[in-house]
């Protein structure tokens, strides 16, 4: 229940210990449920609860993974918590969590925390998962489907969130804790050779019923065991919500046909060709004594309250002053009890009020300490950065002006050089004329004698080809005139 210490001891929990209770709500791209495959036979988790309403969450504390739930935001109930046994918890402490990112993913908080303790932080909380709020004045209770009595401390804690919890009835989650407690450590735990092969499913389906409209009551409870160590075995049981002492014993593929279809609990049936039919039936005879132990002591339960109630009927009967006395006195111990009540309760509300008070002041003063811290470090980081830069800017300037200096140097030097190259250039080619003009003398004259040579044999070209004409020209004038008779003459 929540009392006045409880949010102290929370608020210093998730303070000095980081990992306080942690779950995480798997992603869809992840294998199975991520840290917590470990809960399952060959890590592969059941198949068929295909629903999109249907949450993985790795329920985790400290950091480790404790145990897996696969959590309905349709009907508000897990359909499932897989987990292994531990050994029995000592002590038991109630401290109901809830887990934000099932309603807000987006809400930055990584670890289930008491909702008095979300405030406004998280968007649409209970949409998807119940709250205390729907279990008050319900005449139901927050059964664990993963009961604490079968988890050591560092695990127990983890077992008290409302997404391992379901609707159940006082004397039906008494004996529903009771049926798996005395199972698990008489019947199953003393027929698996190796204890950490021992896979536990406990499980409910749900029902049209709803409390306040919003969460299924279950109907029926269901525990599915495997032991998959040499000469393992696997086992159903299942409990009616209707008869709170039921508790029928069936194989796991039974136990699937009700469940959703296409089902199926363990991986490849839990080794089912391998499973030893002689354990099978020593872990169904011990199931089968603890329910027939349980019916005996609720018959000596009956039997016992009938005496008593006859014993009781005698001493009235020779009583009588005492009963008129207890009559008499009945009504001022009723109103001594109210007032008290009433003083504790305004007491409890006073404290709760400072608490409140004080909670919401701390918070104040820590929010505007922060506040100032931050504009601190703003300031110092940006005066430490105008610090860093002046040095910096400093030596760009020298930098920038050596090199413009060296700008001017080189532009002196290049025009230097272009003015000084005029007269050079001058002076160089008349220097050279003289080189050039004799070098150019034998060329002159080999074009000279080339040229008269040319001349000459052109003019005898000449004379050749003009006696050439005349005398061709004679011959046809003598062809003209002497006789042709004489012509061979």
């Amino acid at each position: 229940e929540w009392t006045m210490k409880t949010p102290i001891v929370f608020l210093l929990c998730i303070t000095v210990f980081p990992g306080f209770s942690q779950g995480r709500v798997v992603r869809e791209d992840e294998t199975g449920f991520a840290e917590c495959n470990v809960f399952f036979p060959e890590q592969v988790p059941p198949e068929g609860f295909t629903k999109p309403f249907h949450v993985k969450i790795c329920q985790q504390y400290n950091k480790e993974p404790r145990f897996a739930t696969l959590y309905s935001t349709k009907d508000k109930i897990p359909l499932y918590s897989a987990f292994k046994f531990t050994k029995p918890a000592q002590s038991e402490e109630e401290n109901w969590l809830v887990e934000p990112q099932i309603d807000d993913p987006e809400n930055g908080l990584h670890e289930m925390v008491h909702e008095a303790d979300i405030g406004g932080t998280v968007a649409n909380l209970g949409a998807n998962q119940a709250l205390t709020s729907d279990y008050v004045g319900s005449g139901y209770e927050r059964g664990l489907l993963n009961p604490s009595l079968l988890n050591e401390e560092d695990f127990q804690v983890a077992t008290y969130t409302l997404t391992n919890a379901v609707p159940l009835s006082p004397a039906l989650s008494k004996s529903w804790h009771r049926d798996i407690g005395k199972v698990v450590e008489q019947a199953l735990i003393p027929h698996c050779s190796k204890m950490d092969h021992l896979y536990l499913l406990a499980g409910a389906i749900p029902s049209s019923v709803q409390v306040k409209g919003k969460v299924s009551v279950p109907e029926s409870l269901w525990l599915a065991a495997c032991c998959d160590a040499p000469e393992g075995w696997s086992l159903g049981l299942v409990k009616k919500v209707n008869d709170e002492n039921s508790l029928a014993d069936l194989t796991v593929r039974e136990l699937e046909k009700q469940l959703l279809p296409g089902v199926h609990l363990f991986q490849g049936n839990c080794g089912e060709d391998k499973q030893s039919q002689e354990k099978g039936e020593e872990v169904l005879q011990v199931v089968s004594q603890i329910r027939s132990g349980e019916q005996v002591e609720k018959s000596n339960n009956q039997e016992s309250k009938d005496q008593s109630v006859g014993k009781n009927s005698n001493q009235e009967s020779s009583g009588w002053v005492r009963r008129l006395a207890s009559i008499i006195a009945t009504p001022f111990i009723k109103l001594l009890e109210l007032l008290i009540y009433i003083f504790v309760e305004l007491v409890k509300s006073v404290f709760y009020f400072l608490w409140l008070v004080v909670k919401r002041v701390v918070g104040t003063i820590l929010d505007g300490v922060y506040s100032l811290w931050n504009g601190m470090v703003s300031y110092l980081k940006a005066v430490s950065m105008v610090l860093i830069s002046i040095p910096y800017d400093v030596g760009r300037v020298i930098i920038n002006i050596f090199l413009g200096f060296l700008r001017i140097v080189r532009d002196v030097v290049f025009l230097t050089y272009r003015i000084l190259s005029i007269p050079m250039g001058f002076l160089l080619h008349l220097a050279a004329f003289p080189y050039h003009t004799i070098c150019a003398i034998p060329s002159v004259l080999k074009d000279a004698a080339t040229g008269i040579g040319g001349t000459f044999l052109l003019v005898i070209d000449a004379t050749a080809a003009a006696l050439h004409g005349f005398y061709y020209l004679a011959c046809h004038i003598l062809r003209r005139i002497v006789p042709k008779g004489s012509s061979d003459d």
